[in-house]
């Protein structure tokens, strides 16, 4: 059973501040849960309407109603996990990547990220202003390819100034110059 407590903070990581304070963010969905626990990241805890075996991470067993209290979907699904943000460092230049500048809407941001990941696309590189990746609706929009590819937060033009090729490359490419 559920504490109001628990419903308290897991309802409260719908924000980015409770995410970042909290350092979880939520997966919801049996699909998306399944691409999780295929991946390095590292679950705290499990919220299951049905019984699953899983080494090495806590399920707990809820009902409907409690997981419809703690779910952002209308009809919930029958499970929601609890998973640790990741420590990333910074971005691998030798790594396939794009850089994106003050991506607003996490349906657009999760979409960019699944489309990344399918054409092989290791690192996204996003300007401070963009949408927290770990947002829900852009965990949701990813279909699970946010386990697979790295996200960073940077100041853009300071990052594409620091790196002489991506610089060339960026005016060549979008402002025409030589």
């Amino acid at each position: 059973m559920l504490t109001n407590n628990e419903i308290k903070v897991i309802n409260s990581l719908q924000r980015k501040k409770e995410r970042q304070k909290h350092q979880l963010f939520i997966v919801e969905g049996v699909k998306l849960v399944e691409e999780l626990l295929l991946s390095d990241f590292e679950v705290e805890v499990i919220y299951s309407t049905t019984s699953i075996d899983v080494d090495n991470v806590e399920v707990r067993i809820i009902s409907p109603t409690e997981l419809s209290k703690i779910s952002q979907f209308t009809t919930p699904n029958q499970v929601l996990a609890l998973v640790k943000i990741p420590q990333i460092s910074s971005p691998d230049n030798k790594k396939t990547g794009i850089i994106l500048e003050d991506i607003n809407d996490p349906g657009n941001l999760g979409t960019i990220i699944r489309t990344a990941d399918w054409f092989g696309i290791e690192q996204i590189i996003c300007s401070n202003n963009s949408v927290d990746c770990y947002n829900p609706k852009v965990v949701n929009a990813t279909m699970g390819s946010i386990f697979r590819t790295k996200v960073y937060y940077t100041d853009v033009i300071s990052y594409v100034s620091a790196n002489t090729f991506l610089w060339r490359f960026t005016k060549r490419r979008v402002f025409k110059q030589n």
